[in-house]
């Protein structure tokens, strides 16, 4: 009886340590790390997240960009930090889980992450260059079904949302392509607007003012609904092509084994900050629309993303021995 109710009193004591270590978080800095570059939409939206939650908390949100490897140096940092809350990731779904389907070694996608709450999602637009005889998908597949090699795609680089996108929509149209990669949507940009690739995904940020311009021709939008300042241009699924997308969102993690209540502290935290209203404008100003989650939705998001991305890169052959 004493050596079961020393069971029960360690395991006690085990829990309010890790619930006053959590009321205790963060006692230093948080580092929130990113596999992009500076500048880029993660970047950008990831530093209103950070300032806005330290400005309404009083942490300290420090961004740390570990750009390489389509995102798996600083996604295989965040694995193999310590589980103490201190040292986060904010990703992209889709790539997340490419990459390390691509790279199967790098680092697991889904068991050596605990999710906190998805944060935002990103808007593709699925463009042509304004010399392009499509003015619509269908003219655009069309062209492709005629012309000798097929179209010629530009992606932001290899295992990229964009190039998982694109082969998605033109396999289930049946369309030949051949793939164009470059060093993020920036690098494509130039030889996209000169004609040179037939056409592309950028992000709506970076689409923007090529659109705006008439250097570029919106076809579609990867979006749930039509963007406010494309108000003309159809979805995808609008089109017939709703079940072809990848995973347009970008979440918050920790190393797999953070304690529960260090989870629910950042989460509430960052969820809070999504409904800031500077916030809200400088990301409604984006194009850029806010999403949030339970920790248990996003962890079946990630499970799907990673399923799904496993045998699309399969069928692609992307997947490195």
């Amino acid at each position: 009886m004493r050596k079961v109710c020393r069971a029960f009193l360690a395991i006690a004591l085990l829990f309010l340590g890790v619930d006053a270590k959590a009321q205790q978080f963060p006692s230093r800095p948080v580092t929130i790390m990113i596999g992009l570059a500076a500048g880029g939409l993660t970047d950008t939206t990831a530093r209103l997240y950070a300032e806005t939650v330290s400005k309404a908390t009083g942490w300290t949100c420090i961004v740390e960009n570990r750009p390489g490897a389509g995102g798996a140096i600083a996604a295989t940092a965040v694995q193999n930090a310590r589980p103490d809350g201190y040292t986060l990731l904010i990703f992209s779904g889709s790539q997340h889980a490419t990459m390390a389907a691509i790279h199967p070694n790098t680092y697991r996608s889904v068991t050596g992450f605990a999710p906190i709450t998805l944060l935002f999602s990103s808007v593709g637009v699925l463009s042509v260059p304004s010399t392009s005889p499509a003015h619509s998908v269908k003219e655009l597949f069309e062209l492709g079904k005629t012309k000798p090699g097929g179209l010629l795609f530009g992606t932001q680089g290899i295992g990229s949302p964009t190039h998982l996108l694109g082969a998605k929509l033109t396999m289930a149209a049946k369309v030949s392509v051949q793939y164009v990669h470059y060093r993020g949507g920036a690098a494509m940009m130039p030889d996209f607007v000169a004609g040179r690739v037939d056409f592309a995904f950028p992000t709506m940020t970076t689409a923007a003012p090529f659109v705006a311009e008439g250097k570029i021709r919106a076809l579609a939008v990867d979006a749930g609904a039509r963007i406010a300042s494309l108000p003309e241009v159809p979805t995808l699924a609008e089109i017939g092509l709703g079940n072809e997308t990848v995973a347009n969102w970008f979440g918050m993690a920790a190393p797999t084994g953070t304690p529960e209540p260090i989870i629910a502290r950042l989460r509430e935290a960052f969820v809070a900050a999504s409904q800031d209203p500077s916030l809200k404008k400088r990301l409604a100003e984006l194009d850029t629309p806010i999403v949030t989650s339970s920790s248990e939705e996003m962890a079946r998001l990630m499970k799907r993303e990673a399923d799904e991305m496993d045998v699309l890169v399969n069928v692609l052959g992307l997947r490195t021995q």
